[in-house]
């Protein structure tokens, strides 16, 4: 290396990065010792071609391998920031680990000894989650399919596998969802043990049912007719009286959910198609979004009454849900014309009657929370003065008011990046919707306070 006349290098010769893991070896015939040892950085003897040429490829082939480490962590915490639910190390964790590396990272991801703890997110995971969404929609909560070694010992095995089918949509309507989650709850009743000194009522809320509860929201948030149906249940366990024996408590338990799904879930149900039913009349063209088990069935009902009318199907582009209604009302006979997406929304709204939602939730305020969407619908036919009747059970009226679509939502975990997100929910304001039937009856949409006070006298 060639150097100034004060001793230090110039800066025209080449500067090595960091030391190789191979020490160059002295040219042949010189003594090893250090006071005659070449050193490059002070200077002192100048190293020949041969060895630069060595010491450049050296340098080379470390910069190589550095580039091609850090391709994969990039590559590792790209796969773990598209996918949100997936829980575990990531490749650059996995690569540290096997290097031996200590760092901060590789701590929060390994147990006593080096062992990985299993199924746990690191830090850096739960800020890379967390950077994948705006601030602004940082409330706004996402179904993720845990692994179930994380729920609490305590969680039934029923719970367990309703968690999973939530957090994947197997179950996704939210009256399904409530049916299943009180089945699952009857099971945990019925396997229910109160230990000694406790008593059945006091116990069981706190330290039974609340896991449950906690294993469930954390795989996806509940729907308003859960809560709903939650709050009763512990006015239930409540009133059970201390002195009544275990076996007794547990049987009207799971008698009274029995009792509940027969009358505000399938008999609410059958009430409300039929009513529904009652509201098409023949040459009547309806038109639906999406598609509802609770709109299926009004439609088929109406066609066994001897209507004669047609639907207009305008589908979810992302879910094509409205695909399987379109068959089965083809199937059974009645007129249906598809349409996949919203490009066809305003020339089929002008031939339609009237339009049938299906609520996922009523605020007290009569506004509608269903699939995203649907106020874009509910939009279109009041700017063309069609009808809108919306299906509801009184079970998924919340007192709760809603003016936005941002206050209660969800995002869709399968289209969320750092670029864009989907939420699954939107609320159409009550100056949009006509009619509300429930298995109440028929009223307007903004009565839905009335129908709450009627349930309270109710209960």
């Amino acid at each position: 290396m060639s150097t100034e006349p004060n001793g230090e290098p110039s800066q025209g010769a080449p500067q090595p990065k960091e030391q190789s893991s191979k020490s160059i070896q002295p040219p042949k015939g010189e003594k090893t010792g250090t006071a005659e040892t070449p050193n490059a950085l002070s200077g002192e003897k100048k190293l020949s071609g041969a060895e630069l040429k060595k010491k450049a490829k050296e340098e080379k082939a470390a910069k190589r391998a550095l580039a091609k480490a850090s391709k994969e962590v990039a590559k590792g915490e790209a796969a773990v920031s598209s996918s949100p639910g997936q829980l575990g190390p990531s490749a650059g964790e996995v690569k540290g680990n096997k290097k031996g590396k200590q760092d901060a990272t590789a701590t929060a991801g390994s147990g006593a000894g080096g062992r990985p703890t299993p199924n746990r997110a690191t830090p850096s995971m739960v800020a890379e989650q967390k950077a994948t969404i705006p601030e602004c929609f940082s409330h706004l909560p996402m179904a993720k399919r845990l692994p179930m070694t994380q729920a609490d010992k305590s969680v039934h095995p029923a719970v367990l596998a309703l968690g999973q089918q939530m957090a994947t949509f197997t179950i996704d309507e939210s009256i399904n969802r409530l049916r299943a989650t009180l089945l699952a709850f009857k099971r945990v009743i019925a396997s229910y043990s109160t230990p000694a000194g406790h008593t059945l009522a006091r116990h069981f809320t706190p330290h039974v049912l609340g896991p449950q509860i906690d294993y469930l929201t954390s795989c996806r948030p509940m729907c308003f007719s859960m809560g709903n149906a939650i709050r009763w249940l512990k006015l239930q366990i409540s009133k059970i009286d201390m002195d009544s024996k275990e076996e007794d408590a547990k049987r009207d338990l799971c008698r009274a959910i029995d009792n509940f799904i027969t009358e505000r879930i399938t008999a609410a149900d059958e009430v409300i198609t039929e009513s529904g039913a009652k509201h098409i009349e023949n040459g009547d063209v309806v038109l639906v979004y999406g598609r509802s088990s609770l709109v299926e069935r009004t439609l088929l009902c109406a066609y066994s009454f001897g209507t004669n009318f047609s639907v207009f199907v305008i589908d979810d582009p992302y879910e094509r849900a409205g695909q399987l209604l379109a068959k089965t009302l083809a199937a059974e006979g009645i007129k249906v014309t598809y349409c996949g997406d919203f490009g066809g929304l305003i020339n089929h709204m002008r031939h339609a009657t009237k339009v049938l939602f299906a609520a996922d939730a009523m605020f007290s305020n009569g506004a509608m929370y269903a699939r995203a969407g649907a106020c874009d619908v509910a939009l279109a036919a009041n700017e063309l003065e069609k009808e809108v009747i919306t299906l509801c059970e009184t079970i998924n009226i919340t007192e709760r008011v809603a003016t936005d679509s941002l206050t209660y939502n969800e995002i869709d975990p399968e289209r969320c990046s750092a670029e864009a997100f989907r939420l699954l929910f939107d609320t159409t304001p009550v100056k949009y919707l006509n009619a509300l039937i429930t298995e109440l009856g028929c009223v307007a949409s903004k009565s839905a306070p009335i129908l709450l006070r009627k349930l309270e006298e109710f209960n």
